[in-house]
Order: structure tokens, then sequence, then C-alpha cells
């Protein structure tokens, strides 16, 4: 991409993969986090980091500026009241990280990393200050946007492939079962150069079977959420 790739919360468990992967593809990487400490011990030499807070919209506009896509994998509160309940990383961040990335007529490509069951909002994850109520307001956001966007769903988050090798996509919000850090990196990267993935909402789960054969077949069987952006 000629501008840069921003990642929002890229020194978390699955940003941090996501940054490396797109270091090896020779992109130029910034990096948002709160933990100055955090993202020193954990991320790959390369990327830029800034220090942001994605509740704090002054703190967002330079590392945005200009750039070709955003990768928003924040990592949520879950406190019932004040500034970590999932309402101010999972909505209002979602809504100032847009804004930010969108100054100037910018038009990025977005990739929100959402999670499973965030349309069941009386599944018991929503007890913990409405995650799932503000996972799901987050997701509408972004398809409002008029954007290109992804949301991937992530089933139980692994750090290995206990579930299997074999990578499958679902859509409905029906679904459950375990995916790799690995898994869920790897498919909002693939999700940045792919055109059959702007304008999805999926799941992602491993199982048993060999690796997926094609990351462009996979996203080429989803269903689109309306038209894409850029594909009318």
């Amino acid at each position: 991409m000629e501008s840069p790739v921003v990642v929002v919360g890229g020194a978390g468990r699955v940003g941090r993969i996501i940054v490396q992967r797109l270091l090896e593809r020779r992109e130029s990487v910034r990096v948002i986090g709160r933990s100055v400490q955090h993202a020193r011990r954990h991320l790959a030499p390369g990327a830029v980091f800034s220090q942001g807070d994605v509740r704090v919209p002054q703190t967002l506009a330079t590392p945005l500026a200009g750039c070709a896509a955003v990768v928003y994998c924040v990592e949520p509160g879950t406190d019932d009241r004040g500034p970590d309940r999932p309402e101010t990383t999972l909505h209002q961040g979602v809504r100032n990280v847009l804004a930010a990335a969108t100054a100037g007529g910018n038009r990025p490509q977005v990739v929100l990393v959402s999670q499973l069951h965030a349309t069941h909002q009386g599944h018991p994850l929503n007890a913990y200050g409405r995650m799932l109520v503000w996972r799901f307001a987050g997701e509408e956001l972004l398809r409002e946007s008029g954007l290109p966007y992804t949301v991937v769903r992530p089933g139980w988050l692994v750090d290995d492939r206990t579930a299997g090798e074999r990578v499958r996509f679902e859509q409905g919000d029906q679904g459950t079962g375990w995916v790799s850090r690995d898994d869920v990196a790897e498919a909002c990267v693939q999700a940045l150069y792919i055109p059959a993935a702007r304008g999805v909402t999926f799941e992602i789960f491993n199982e048993p079977g060999p690796a997926i054969p094609s990351w462009s077949e996979a996203y080429g069987s989803l269903v689109w959420d309306r038209t894409p952006v850029g594909l009318t």
C-alpha cells in the first residue's frame, strides 16, 4: 500500500501478530496503544508506535492521518461504569477512530475485530458492561460509515490450533468454536488485499482438516452485508 496501515490496539495479543504479518509484507505500519512499556516489550521492530487512547480523540489525529487502512483490534474493558466500560472502547472508540481516519476526506479500508455472539444480547457475556450490545453497535457504526470494511467475529481465542488446522468461515452468528489468534490475525491481513472481503461480516473458527488452501476462495464464498463500497 502507498500509505501506512494503522493497527489500533496493535500491541495486544492479536494485534502484535497482525503487525508482524504486515511488516513481513513490507507495509509501513503505525500502531496506536495506551502503554509505551507494553509496546516496547511486544512490538516487532519496524512498527512506528504512537501512544494514544481511542477514548481520547485528540490522541488519534496524527497517527491516523492519511492512512490507507485501519485494523481495529482493541481489547475491551469489562466494567459496568467508568472509563473502562465496553461502551468506551467498542462504540465510542470506533466512532473516534473513524472520525480521525476520515479527516480531510480520507477513505481508508477498515477491518474491525469483533467477537462471536455479538448479536446475542441475552448471552451471559453481556453481563460485563453490556459488552455484546456495544460490540454490535460498533459494528453498525462501521457498516454505516460508507467505507470499505470487513467485520471479523472470532470464536473463542486460543494460542494454538488444538481445534484443528482448517479455518472455517460462517455467517449469521449461530455457530461456536475455538480459533487461533494466528488465524484471526491472518484473516485480518488477508482482508486488506482481497476485494471479496469488503462489505462482509463473518465468524471464524478452526476445525479438523488441512490448512485453508485459498483465502480468496474463502472470502469469495461469503455473502455481502450489502453492496460493498467500490464494487457497485
